[in-house]
C-alpha cells in the first residue's frame, strides 16, 4: 500500500490509517486513506487488504471458499469493506450526517486473476458494484480510484473525525430495522413470551446500572422469538444495541425470517458471532442480547482471540440479556452456564436477574414429549417417564434408515419443512478429498445399503433451509436452535445402552467430533452427558414429529420400552 499511495501522486497531507478498530468491536479496518476530491468534499476510502492468491465462488450471495478459512465460508472482500462503510454509515453521527462520505474497496495484491474470475461472478454483481475489487495487477486502477476520491489532501481533520463521532444507531438504520419486523408473524409472541419479553424490555431500558438479566429456558419455549423482537424493539428506542448468537447456522437462518429471504447488510451489522466483542470498551453499548449463550466460548475457540466470550459481552454491555438452556452445552468450549454467567457477572458488579421460561411451543404444544425425552436420555427427571399425550405429536422409532428417509422424503413432498440429522458417529470426509459440496456419502449403515452425505459445505450455514438440503443430513452444529415440522434422526455408536448396568455410555473413538470430545477421553462421565445433550437437541427440533432409528439395538429396546 505504501507504493501505492505513493504512485498515486495524492496530496502529501492526505491522512492514513492502519487497523482502525471498528468502534464497539474487534474488527478492524485494515487500512483507510482521506482526503478531499476536486470539488472539496471531506472523504474517506476504506480498502480490505488481502494475501491471497486463490479463491473459489459458492451459490450463496456474498460468500466465498478460500484454503484460508480451513475450507469454511468467508465473507467476499468488497462484502467485508462495503460493511465496514455501512458501518460507519449507520453509527458514526459525522458519516451519517454527511459531514464525511465514506467510500471502499478491496486490494488482493497477491492475486492474479484467473479468466474466468471467482470473485468476480455473477452472484457478487452487487456488492462489486458498491466496493470495487483490485488484483495484483490492477494497482494502477486502484490508484486512480484513490486519487479521485482523496487526491487533494487536507486529511488528517478526517481522521479525527472518524475517530471523534458520537457512536449511536442512525434513524436510517433505526428505521431500516423496525419496518423488518413490523408484520412479520416469526416474532408473534404468546403467554409468557410477552411477559418475559416487556420485563426485559424494562430492563433494558431503564437500568441505572450494570445489570445481567439471564433468561432459562428449554427447547421450542421461544427464546428466539422473545430475543429477537427485543432487538427490535430497543433499537425503536434509540438503544445502542446489538444481537449475538454463537452458532452461524442459527445466526443465518434467524437472518433469513428477519429480512424475509431478502438481503439485508444493515440487519447483519446488527446480529454478530460472538468473538468479536474481545478488546471491546467497557459499556459501549446500551444493552447486548445473546440468545443461545450457553454457546459463548472459552479461549479454545477457533480464530477467538479472548479467553472469555461471557466476560467481553458483559464488560460490553451496560445490560446483558442471555438466553440459556444448559442442556445444550455440548463442546468442551462452551462455557454459558448460569454458576459462569453469575461469576463473571460479580467480577464487574452487576446486579444478576434470573427469569424461567416454562410453556414449551415447539413440539405441537406436546410439553409432555420433551419432558419425556429429557427423562428417557437421562438429562433430568420429570413426571413423564413412562411417555405422554400420543396426539398431540408424532413419535416413531423406525426399523432402517432406508425407512426413516422415506418418510422425511414423503413429509417434505407434503410441503412440510422435513430434514434428516444424525449424532456424530461418522467422519466428515475433508473439503481436500473431493468432498467441498456433499460429493461423499459419509453416513453408511451398510446392512441396509443406505448411504448419504453429510451437510455441504458449499450451502454452509444455510443447510436448513436450502432446497438441497433434503437430500443431505445435517448435524447439531447446522441445526441447533433451528426448528422444522418433521425430523428423521440417525442415532449412531456413539450412544449405546448397557443392559447390564443399566446406563448409557459413549465409546471415545465411536464419536468422530474431534473439538467436541477434545480433552474428555479420560472423563467418559462428562462425553457421555454431551453425546446426550445433542441427541436431546436434535430429537427436539421437529414441531409436528419425530422419526428415530438406533444403530445400536440396545439402545432402541430401552427407548421402545420407555414409550
Amino acid at each position: 500500500m505504501g507504493t501505492v499511495i505513493r504512485k498515486s501522486k495524492i496530496a502529501e497531507d492526505c491522512g492514513v490509517m492502519i487497523e482502525f478498530c471498528l468502534p464497539s468491536t474487534s474488527l478492524r479496518i485494515d487500512f483507510i486513506v482521506s482526503g478531499r476530491d476536486s470539488l472539496g468534499k471531506k472523504n474517506f476510502i476504506i480498502i480490505e487488504l488481502k494475501q491471497w492468491k486463490e479463491a473459489q465462488s459458492t451459490s450463496k450471495k456474498d460468500l466465498v471458499l478460500t484454503k484460508y478459512y480451513s475450507g469454511n465460508p468467508s465473507t467476499h472482500p468488497s462484502y467485508q469493506a462495503s460493511s465496514y462503510k455501512m458501518f460507519l454509515s449507520d453509527y458514526n453521527e459525522n458519516v451519517y450526517n454527511h459531514t464525511l462520505t465514506p467510500f471502499s474497496c478491496a486490494y488482493l495484491h497477491n492475486y492474479k486473476q484467473k479468466q474466468p474470475e471467482p470473485l468476480l461472478d455473477s452472484v457478487y454483481e452487487e456488492v462489486l458494484k458498491d466496493s470495487p475489487i483490485y488484483f495484483k495487477d490492477d494497482y494502477e486502477k486502484l490508484e486512480l480510484f484513490i486519487k479521485h476520491h482523496v487526491g487533494y489532501g487536507n486529511g488528517k481533520e478526517i481522521l479525527y473525525e472518524i475517530e471523534s463521532g458520537n457512536i449511536k444507531p442512525s434513524k436510517k438504520l433505526i428505521d431500516h430495522v423496525v419496518g423488518l419486523f413490523r408484520g412479520n408473524k416469526e416474532f408473534h409472541l404468546l403467554e409468557e413470551q410477552k411477559v418475559a419479553f416487556e420485563i426485559a424490555l424494562d430492563i433494558g431500558k431503564s437500568a441505572t446500572k450494570k445489570t445481567v438479566l439471564i433468561i432459562k429456558g428449554g427447547p421450542g419455549t421461544g427464546k428466539s422469538v422473545i430475543s429477537m423482537s427485543l432487538l427490535g424493539e430497543l433499537l425503536k428506542g434509540k438503544k445502542n444495541v446489538v444481537f449475538v448468537a454463537p452458532n452461524a447456522s442459527f445466526r443465518e437462518v434467524m437472518l433469513d425470517k428477519l429480512t424475509r429471504g431478502e438481503d439485508s447488510m444493515r440487519a447483519k451489522l446488527l446480529i454478530s458471532g460472538s468473538g468479536k466483542y474481545y478488546g471491546a470498551k467497557s459499556n459501549v453499548f446500551d444493552v447486548i442480547v445473546a440468545d443461545e449463550a450457553h454457546r459463548l466460548k472459552n479461549g479454545s475457540a477457533f480464530m477467538y482471540k479472548g479467553d472469555n466470550q461471557i466476560d467481553d459481552i458483559i464488560n460490553a454491555a451496560r445490560v446483558s440479556i442471555l438466553f440459556i438452556d444448559e442442556d445444550q452445552l455440548i463442546r468442551p468450549e462452551d462455557i454459558g452456564s448460569i454458576e459462569e454467567i453469575t461469576r463473571i457477572a460479580k467480577l464487574h458488579k452487576a446486579e444478576v436477574i434470573e427469569m424461567e421460561l416454562t410453556t414449551q411451543f415447539r413440539c405441537a404444544g406436546a410439553d409432555g414429549y420433551v419432558n419425556w425425552i429429557n427423562d428417557v436420555l437421562r438429562i433430568k427427571d420429570t413426571a413423564n417417564f413412562d411417555g405422554w399425550d400420543k396426539k398431540e405429536f408424532e413419535f416413531k422409532i423406525v426399523s432402517d434408515p432406508v425407512q426413516l428417509r422415506s418418510l422425511i422424503i414423503q413429509r417434505s413432498s407434503e410441503g412440510h419443512n422435513a430434514r434428516m440429522l444424525a449424532g456424530y458417529a461418522w467422519n466428515w470426509s475433508a473439503e481436500g478429498d473431493g468432498n467441498s459440496d456433499s460429493q461423499i456419502n459419509d453416513v453408511v449403515v451398510p446392512e441396509f445399503k443406505f448411504a448419504m452425505p453429510w451437510n455441504s459445505r458449499k450451502v454452509g450455514t444455510t443447510w436448513a433451509i436450502n432446497q438441497r438440503g433434503i437430500n443431505q443430513i445435517g448435524c447439531v452444529h447446522t441445526s441447533q436452535g433451528l426448528e422444522f415440522d418433521y425430523v428423521g434422526i440417525i442415532v449412531g455408536d456413539d450412544l449405546k445402552y448397557d443392559i447390564e448396568f443399566d446406563e448409557y455410555f459413549t465409546d471415545w473413538n465411536a464419536y468422530k467430533d474431534v473439538k467436541g470430545k477434545s480433552g474428555m477421553k479420560s472423563d467418559p462421565e462428562k462425553l457421555c452427558r454431551m453425546v446426550r445433550n445433542i441427541y436431546r437437541i436434535l430429537m427436539t427440533r421437529g414441531m409436528k414429529g419425530c422419526y428415530v432409528y438406533f444403530t445400536d439395538k440396545a439402545t432402541e429396546s430401552y427407548f421402545k420400552k420407555k414409550d
